[in-house]
């Protein structure tokens, strides 16, 4: 007996709701970045205190990965998705609470960097769940825009509120709007519709162990987790590192915020409109190794760039072609993985971008004399351009027939 399938309009209303406390993370993540000095003199201490403040999230999320795969496929969206998200929200308004003490900050930000894999790791979970084939490269770059939205809002407006505000009541308000946004998502959000919305989401999928175990077997699939790697190495470096990479040469932390926001708006245009030419077209590695092999040039110009027009250029340029690749890829993953559960195959891929906090130390450690990133920048560039020419000789995935299955399918 065939089973019925029907899409829901509901599932906008699922992928606003997860939009936004996806947003509120980002947040609460990069709104350090762009304020380090004013941050260092604020909380007394140095550069590398107000970096860790952004590296805790890469740091933490790397052990509890998995767990929290496990228990997005286990318990599902609304309990396991949701109870990260209020605690990122209980953790955000502490961290304003906490005022000048560095230490107590840095507690809450453990919190919040705890909450933060419920959240990501359900990127594909979400797409496949509510959303047909065609529909779920644009999902999850959808979902992608709310994050870069989020970093945008850290990298810009911080700035501007530190003029006016604290640091500490302008970690409140935003402590303040991911409660809001997580109350609203556990009060709409539903695990799955009543029926699926085409008949491949129908599919009976592995149970997380075996699925990850299949998963590690999929050649193309460990070579795509090099390239986030990498990719998301680029990224979380840049953003991480943003005011101290533009220093030397002469720019100021109103145009670190503001090229951080243009590298944002980039990657908020490339995964709309990327994404949507991959669902388009059916194709997904096409658009990887041009996500991969435009970013290769325009990071090595932001590096050496000497005007704010060109810097700006530079980093709206990268953007779009970096960021695009993450949509893209966290899709083309879950598809090639097949059936593994999403929340494991995105779990996977995002432990992977997160452990790519090695390149936010190694920028660190080559910095010059004078206090270039240089040398990482432009090493990094020619990584992204071999990145590029290997995304071109993976396999397109192909939908998985009903037959399918792997052991300890349920």
């Amino acid at each position: 007996m065939e089973t019925q399938v029907r899409v829901y309009a509901y599932r906008w209303v699922v992928l606003a709701a997860f939009m936004a406390v996806n947003l509120t993370i980002q947040v609460l993540w990069i709104s350090y970045a762009p304020v380090t000095t004013a941050a260092s003199a604020y909380y007394g201490v140095g550069d590398v205190g107000i970096g860790a403040l952004a590296m805790t999230f890469m740091i933490v999320y790397i052990p509890l990965s998995i767990p929290a795969s496990y228990l997005i496929d286990r318990r599902g969206l609304r309990i396991a998705s949701g109870s990260g998200a209020l605690l990122a929200g209980v953790a955000g308004v502490a961290r304003g609470l906490a005022g000048d003490h560095y230490g107590v900050v840095l507690a809450a930000t453990v919190g919040a960097a705890i909450a933060q894999p419920f959240l990501l790791n359900a990127w594909t979970t979400v797409s496949v769940r509510w959303f047909p084939r065609s529909q779920r490269a644009t999902a999850v770059g959808l979902v992608t825009l709310a994050n870069l939205v989020g970093a945008g809002i850290g990298m810009a407006l911080t700035p501007v509120l530190a003029g006016s505000m604290s640091l500490a009541a302008i970690q409140l308000v935003y402590g303040a709007a991911a409660l809001v946004a997580g109350l609203a998502f556990v009060l709409v959000v539903r695990d799955r519709p009543p029926t699926p919305p085409d008949a491949e989401a129908a599919q009976d999928r592995a149970l997380v162990l075996a699925g990850l175990r299949h998963a590690v077997h999929v050649r193309p699939f460990l070579v795509f987790l090099a390239l986030v790697f990498v990719g998301m190495g680029v990224f979380n470096g840049v953003s991480t590192w943003v005011a101290e990479i533009l220093r030397p040469r002469g720019f100021s932390s109103t145009d670190a915020g503001t090229m951080g926001a243009l590298l944002l708006l980039g990657g908020v245009l490339g995964a709309v409109v990327l994404a949507a030419f991959s669902d388009r077209s059916r194709r997904r590695i096409p658009f990887l190794a041009l996500g991969f092999g435009g970013a290769a040039p325009a990071l090595l110009l932001l590096a050496v760039a000497g005007t704010t027009a060109v810097l700006l250029a530079a980093a709206l340029v990268l953007g779009f072609f970096l960021v695009s690749a993450m949509p893209i890829g966290m899709q083309y993953a879950a598809e090639i993985t097949a059936p593994t559960p999403e929340g494991t195959s995105n779990g996977l891929v995002q432990l992977v971008g997160q452990a790519s906090v090695v390149f936010v130390y190694l920028m660190a450690l080559t910095r010059t004399s004078g206090g270039s990133f240089l040398p990482s920048l432009a090493a990094l560039s020619l990584l992204l351009l071999a990145g590029g020419v290997v995304a071109l000789r993976l396999p397109e995935p192909v939908p998985t027939p009903r037959s399918a299955r792997v052991a300890g399918v349920r």
